[in-house]
């Protein structure tokens, strides 16, 4: 959050001033804190942009097919030019063992909403310092990839046949387009960029920077890994899907990081005067004393 102030001119002279020249006017009041924004604020957030997500996932649902089809030709010929095409052999053998087909349809389901959503309530209560610029390096590669649903319309490997199998439909068991209604109200064409692979990933991430305890960090190494290896066993994604989205969460995360570290060089050099509560400059410790996890 930032405010524009007058202020005297108490800083230091900007490098490469004539002598005797005024110094820099710190003109720019921050407030980054130790405290998070207010509850009731994040939740309508976001309850919001995930409504418009899926919203907007939806109304960019193709009214063609055929385009859909077309791009998951060029994807599988692309993987299989470079040697990638690993999701046929891995959805065989997911098949092949029910019971762990069943809980992979359930992970695949439940996990992109609820571990997203815990990391991000965790970061709230946990590391408030960081939860804005996370929030928002989220929330930027979730718009990102909007438009490559629009712009990219892709039949997932399920939905091709060529040997994939759907193991919801094979089982009769739970997921995420197990229902009629279900399967109408999404755009099952929305697989490039895979967000499913982007949040793991997000959440992978933020575990492994902030968290302190051992087992966290191991968590969130881990968890993008499981779901890669969920998403293309499952036949709903390709592995290039994964692997653009996980580079647009690293291009937003990299971002976030940059403004977060210009902030503080303007601080360190008198630029910027903070007011409320303390800037922290060692982000990737946590900012509770009392953190432990």
């Amino acid at each position: 959050m930032a405010q524009i102030v007058p202020e005297l001119p108490n800083g230091r002279p900007e490098a490469g001033s004539p002598p005797g020249s005024s110094p820099a006017r710190p003109v720019v009041v921050t407030v980054v804190g130790g405290h998070p924004p207010a509850l009731w604020r994040e939740l309508l957030l976001v309850f919001v942009f995930y409504g418009a997500y899926t919203v907007t996932r939806l109304i960019l649902s193709p009214t063609g097919t055929g385009p859909a089809f077309g791009h998951a030709d060029e994807i599988l010929a692309l993987e299989r030019a470079l040697g990638l095409d690993v999701e046929l052999g891995l959805n065989k053998a997911l098949v092949a063992v029910p019971w762990l087909a069943r809980t992979a349809n359930v992970f695949y389901t439940t996990a992109h909403f609820v571990v997203t959503l815990s990391v991000l309530v965790w970061l709230y209560r946990r590391r408030p310092a960081h939860y804005r610029r996370l929030r928002a390096a989220l929330m930027g590669a979730t718009a990102i990839a909007l438009a490559g649903f629009w712009l990219y319309p892709l039949a997932p490997p399920r939905l091709i046949g060529q040997g994939y199998v759907d193991p919801v439909t094979a089982l009769h068991t739970f997921g995420l387009y197990s229902g009629h209604v279900s399967g109408e109200l999404t755009n099952q064409f929305a697989a490039m960029p895979s967000m499913h692979a982007g949040w793991a990933l997000w959440c992978g991430l933020v575990l492994i920077r902030l968290g302190r305890r051992t087992w966290v960090r191991v968590l969130g190494a881990g968890y993008p890994v499981l779901t890669v290896l969920v998403i293309l066993s499952t036949a709903n994604h390709y592995l290039l899907d994964a692997v653009a989205g996980s580079l647009i969460v690293v291009t937003t995360l990299t971002t976030s990081w940059q403004l977060h570290r210009r902030i503080l060089l303007k601080k360190e050099a008198g630029l910027i005067r903070e007011v409320g509560h303390k800037l922290t400059t060692q982000p990737s410790i946590g900012d509770m004393p009392n953190a432990s996890v």
